[in-house]
């Protein structure tokens, strides 16, 4: 039976090998579970943006204080009314629940559809049977064709 004392024995630690990655401007901390993060405007080319900033609080975001994050080292606005708030380069860190993110999403999904179902009935609209238009949108992106191989080719 070993006797040791633990202030005698040492134990090597292994440490993780570091791994490079490139550096991000708009790193953010994890969102709380059940939210979503994203960068909103708060200024450009050093003009406020206050109405910007207005609507997305009206749409249901809440701004990100760092002081909710304590182990968060990223940029911090200094001053202003979003002092306290993290932020980088005109950019402020907002927050909103992940089920009005989704509300949301399905909001914008129905406005692009109802525009594009315009586009096609503008497009169709003139069509002439002669030379008809199609309104079937389909594109495909291909990194070169294969042809098809006869039996006799190799």
């Amino acid at each position: 039976m070993d006797r040791t004392s633990r202030e005698n024995t040492t134990r090597e630690r292994k440490e993780r090998v570091m791994e490079w990655k490139p550096g991000s401007a708009l790193q953010a901390p994890e969102p709380p579970l059940g939210y979503k993060h994203r960068w909103i405007r708060e200024s450009a080319l050093n003009f406020d943006d206050r109405t910007n900033v207005h609507k997305k609080r009206q749409e249901g975001w809440e701004l990100v204080r760092a002081d909710e994050y304590p182990d968060y080292t990223g940029p911090v606005v200094d001053e202003g009314r979003n002092a306290g708030v993290i932020g980088v380069g005109g950019l402020i860190l907002a927050r909103m629940p992940t089920e009005m993110v989704n509300q949301r999403n399905s909001h914008y999904n129905r406005r692009t559809q109802n525009q594009m179902d315009a586009v096609d009935g503008d497009w169709m609209r003139e069509n002439n049977p002669l030379m008809p238009k199609s309104a079937q949108r389909k594109s495909s992106v291909s990194f070169g064709s294969r042809r098809p191989q006869s039996d006799g080719e190799t």
